[in-house]
């Protein structure tokens, strides 16, 4: 059985979604989701879709007109074709993720899906998304049903443990009683 990207959410990453057409010859705005757009779509690279069926997709061209990624497709030589992959998220396998050189860095995806503890080992929730806002990361947590945002920070996050599945949380008072 082939490997779907939906089958495994946490051995894919999206690195960025296929916008609107630019012009009449296959050129797509893409939104990148990657801090290194020019080597996640430089000429040759493979990506996997969501959905699936989309692709793969190998990039033929890239370059940033007026600021915004344009990526051309190999295959997708023009605007109706560009249109039918509208919406459609790129996937790099997460392996392919260059290794974070700091202890205290974490990709987001690392961070999705691990159980919060408090101090004293009782479960308080599990991320569900890291939401960056205003210079500022929060872990969304759910928490009995109800989405809560905990600053992510040491004095508050000083515990992360990707491996082990768990992260640790010293909530100051008064954060969860909304």
């Amino acid at each position: 059985m082939a490997e779907e990207p939906g089958d495994l959410p946490n051995e894919w990453i999206a690195v960025g979604r296929v916008g609107p057409a630019r012009g009449v010859k296959g050129d797509a705005f893409v939104e990148p989701w990657t801090d290194v757009p020019e080597e996640r779509f430089a000429p040759g690279s493979v990506l996997r879709t969501d959905p699936a069926s989309a692709g793969p997709l190998t990039v033929e061209a890239s370059s940033l007109g007026g600021g915004k990624l344009v990526v051309h497709f190999t295959g997708v030589d023009d605007r109706v074709a560009v249109e039918a992959l509208r919406g459609v998220r790129l996937l790099i396998a997460a392996g392919e993720r260059p290794a974070l050189d700091d202890p205290d860095e974490f990709y987001d995806t690392d961070l999705v899906g691990l159980e919060a503890r408090g101090l004293d080992g009782t479960v308080i929730g599990r991320v569900t998304d890291v939401v960056h806002a205003a210079g500022a990361s929060y872990l969304a947590l759910d928490v009995d049903g109800h989405e809560r945002l905990v600053p992510f920070v040491g004095a508050i996050v000083p515990t992360v443990d990707v491996g082990g599945g768990f992260l640790v949380i010293d909530p100051p008072e008064g954060l969860f009683d909304l």
